[in-house]
């Protein structure tokens, strides 16, 4: 019986933070930042494997997501800094997408409220090797504070996730006790 009620809360407990980071993954693939595609991968990944040990009674898995979840708000800690440029960290570095483009968040020219104008270097053909000024005029929210809200969903989801996590894990280990 005791198995039963945890199937039945585990479904609707575990499917929020995929479908954040699935969310997260695509705004951070519109603007090409790379580390942070790797990072919201891997999230998938270990949310997947914790959701697998929950239902199939693995506390190993479990414990693995748990730990995940503690570097998972560091993770986002670091993105919430890195927005805000505390401690030497800048959000104009190339730094998310490893130095291999000049490409940065999403949000900066799509966010609520943005007027984006497109200004040609040299009037005439446009090419592939043309480059254009790029203006954003008139949001809501600078794209920075959307990072950080982003980020802040995130850490409260882990640490939500986390306390489940240890819930379950000593719910299990209980129950394997009790057994013996």
């Amino acid at each position: 019986m005791h198995r039963k009620r945890f199937r039945h809360s585990v479904g609707s407990n575990l499917c929020l933070p995929e479908v954040l980071a699935l969310e997260r993954q695509v705004f951070d693939f519109l603007g090409y930042q790379w580390a942070p595609i790797l990072a919201n991968f891997f999230h998938i990944i270990i949310v997947i494997l914790g959701l697998f040990g929950t239902i199939q009674y693995r506390p190993r898995y479990i414990v693995v997501y748990t730990v995940w979840a503690a570097l998972w708000v560091a993770w986002n800690v670091f993105i919430i800094c890195f927005y805000l440029d505390v401690g030497g960290l800048s959000k104009e570095s190339d730094l998310l997408t490893f130095n291999i483009s000049a490409h940065h968040s999403w949000w900066s020219e799509h966010g609520p409220g943005c007027v984006r104008r497109e200004m040609q270097e040299a009037p005439g053909v446009r090419t592939t090797e043309s480059h254009s000024y790029i203006t954003v005029m008139g949001c809501f929210m600078d794209y920075q504070y959307i990072e950080v809200m982003h980020s802040s969903v995130q850490i409260l989801v882990a640490l939500l996730g986390f306390v489940y996590a240890c819930y379950v894990v000593s719910a299990i280990t209980e129950e394997e006790d009790s057994c013996e």
